[in-house]
């Protein structure tokens, strides 16, 4: 057995060495040191890794460099019967936050609510400003008292912004005994969705509205040298288009005054 050990371990000369002792002990040491050194770095990146979306997240949201200020808040487009103060009252309600968290669809939705507003464009110019493009109607109709106090209202009954020196040309108008009675009639509200519903051409001559009921709508054209019997506001595009394209061609209307589309499958010319 002896021999056969020292066989094992004769080198290369033939000279006898030591066999190789492992120290166990040392070698776990070694392990649960190099272990605490991971464990430490992955700890140290975790931290940094917070450390880092921490600052990334106070530098985007809550920093003064993507802060909205109201000073750069712009508005452009509408047009007198829209107030530009009604526009920023809603804009400013975002100042102080920081541009990642305005909603330029929320503010559009929120400013289409504007009576009047017909399209709402908001851009976010980062760092931080904010762009605001509108585009406006027309009133639909006028609301007449009897006093001769007048009221702009949009297709829907909702009373626009009061302009005092305003030019009231082509905007037909609706004698109400109240402004109140009239954006809660019926008959006024069917009369207002079918002015808003008419190409620009037909309304700017409407010199006189009628609407005794809802379905009876009726209309003066250039000082009553045509009269349009509309009915309902059912249809509208199609009783237009025959209109319009009755009073474009003498040849059709000769010389009647009267067209009646309350029934566009069956239109009447008197």
């Amino acid at each position: 057995m002896v021999k056969k050990t020292l066989d094992e371990n004769v080198g290369v000369l033939g000279v006898a060495t030591r066999p190789k002792v492992l120290d166990f002990d040392a070698r776990l040491k070694e392990r649960k040191k190099a272990g605490t050194r991971v464990a430490a770095i992955r700890v140290l990146i975790v931290i940094l890794a917070a450390a880092l979306v921490s600052a990334l997240i106070w530098l985007l949201l809550f920093s003064s460099v993507f802060r909205l200020e109201t000073s750069q808040i712009s508005v452009s487009g509408g047009n007198e019967w829209v107030s530009e103060k009604d526009v920023l009252d809603i804009a400013n309600q975002q100042s102080g936050r920081s541009l990642f968290l305005v909603s330029a669809d929320k503010v559009s939705s929120q400013l289409k609510n504007i009576p009047g507003v017909t399209q709402a464009n908001v851009v976010k110019r980062y760092p931080r400003s904010l762009e605001i493009d509108i585009k406006a109607q027309q009133p639909a109709a006028m609301l007449k008292e009897p006093d001769g106090t007048l009221v702009a209202v949009d297709r829907k009954a909702r009373v626009l912004n009061a302009v005092g020196k305003a030019s009231m040309k082509g905007i037909p108008v609706i004698e109400v005994s109240s402004v109140d009675n009239g954006l809660n009639s019926r008959a006024v509200k069917e009369a207002l969705t079918i002015l808003g519903g008419l190409p620009d051409t037909m309304r700017t001559v409407i010199t006189k509205v009628s609407a005794k009921t809802q379905d009876s709508i009726t209309t003066e054209l250039s000082s009553g040298k045509y009269v349009v019997v509309w009915g309902d506001s059912s249809e509208l595009k199609l009783k237009s288009a025959i209109v319009d394209k009755l009073l474009s061609d003498p040849s059709l209307i000769g010389d009647k005054h009267q067209i009646d589309v309350s029934a566009p499958s069956r239109p009447i010319i008197k």
